[in-house]
């Protein structure tokens, strides 16, 4: 029950947190997706990409993919927090412990978001597709991801195992320093059943805090892995990615011959800007969430408790 709150609360999280912030994350895309030489560059900065959908009057072009992307979300911190909850409890009953190290934290993290890209990267690729594509002439889901082969939908799924370091390290930190705030305070007697949540303010600056740190130390995977699942533009039709153009070794050389060492963290602003706001609004969503559901439940458990009886009376 307590692996079905987690993931509940967090899939609730990440709905609210995607739809609210998809424009900027489709700006976002299409900046980090864009490879060229300096002096060919289209966009300069975040905002060229936003200002290209506003003058050409495709302002709703800014959520193209959501659908997508809200579904992909959806599954992916439910199978997240689900997976962290439950390997989380099985590790503290299998070894006996009664509170979780940072090193098996981040194994256990690691753990959830390997199995949660395993079970989402086609719908991430979608949605990758979706959002980089021309603005207006974004394709459906089932048309993004019958573009190549199968195995195509899952271009970049090296990465994202990759990047598991980074909800590991993310969630790590949070729950580290969400434990050192709640030790200090005391549970009451008659409270016992639910568990200490944070404030909706502490909940999003450790969120902030958490995802900061997370997202500086693997920002050139996730640069890469969006170069990987990007549309083609319209004069590249013609000439479809090679699975070793497809690669992160020559991912990372081409970005390093056309950009310079500073490509590795071109766009890092918007991703910081983006990531850092989602994970807020996520983990304090889910904080609340967490709390409501957890008396929701006490007060479904006393009602059955005390309807029992009397059916079995009866």
């Amino acid at each position: 029950m307590e692996s079905l709150v987690e993931a509940t609360s967090g899939a609730v999280g990440a709905l609210v947190s995607t739809t609210v912030l998809y424009p900027l994350d489709t700006c976002k895309s299409k900046y980090q997706a864009e490879n060229r030489a300096h002096h060919h560059q289209k966009y300069r900065s975040i905002s060229d990409v936003f200002w290209e959908a506003i003058s050409n009057g495709q302002f709703l072009s800014l959520y193209q993919g959501l659908g997508t992307k809200n579904l992909h979300s959806l599954i992916a911190q439910f199978v997240y927090f689900y997976g962290y909850s439950f390997f989380k409890r099985l590790y503290l009953r299998e070894s006996g412990s009664k509170s979780i190290g940072t090193t098996a934290n981040l194994v256990i993290a690691a753990a959830a978001g390997a199995c949660t890209a395993i079970v989402t990267q086609p719908l991430d690729t979608a949605s990758a597709r979706m959002q980089t594509s021309e603005f207006g002439k974004s394709k459906g889901l089932l048309e993004s991801l019958s573009q190549g082969t199968w195995t195509d939908a899952y271009d970049g799924l090296g990465i994202s195992l990759l990047l598991t370091t980074n909800p590991s390290i993310q969630y790590t930190v949070f729950d580290q320093l969400k434990n050192r705030m709640l030790k200090e305070k005391t549970k009451h007697a008659d409270d016992v059943s639910s568990p200490e949540a944070l404030s909706a303010f502490s909940a999003f600056v450790l969120g902030a805090v958490s995802k900061c740190i997370a997202t500086c130390l693997t920002y050139p995977a996730i640069r890469c892995k969006v170069v990987i699942q990007s549309s083609k533009s319209d004069d590249e039709e013609t000439k479809p990615k090679s699975k070793s153009q497809k690669s992160m070794t020559a991912t990372l050389l081409s970005i390093w011959e056309r950009e310079g060492v500073l490509g590795f963290f071109k766009g890092l602003q918007a991703q910081m800007l983006k990531t850092v706001l989602s994970s807020a609004v996520l983990l304090m969503i889910k904080e609340k969430v967490t709390k409501t559901t957890w008396v929701l439940l006490i007060a479904l458990r006393r009602f059955l408790l005390v309807t029992k009886p009397r059916l079995k009376n009866t």
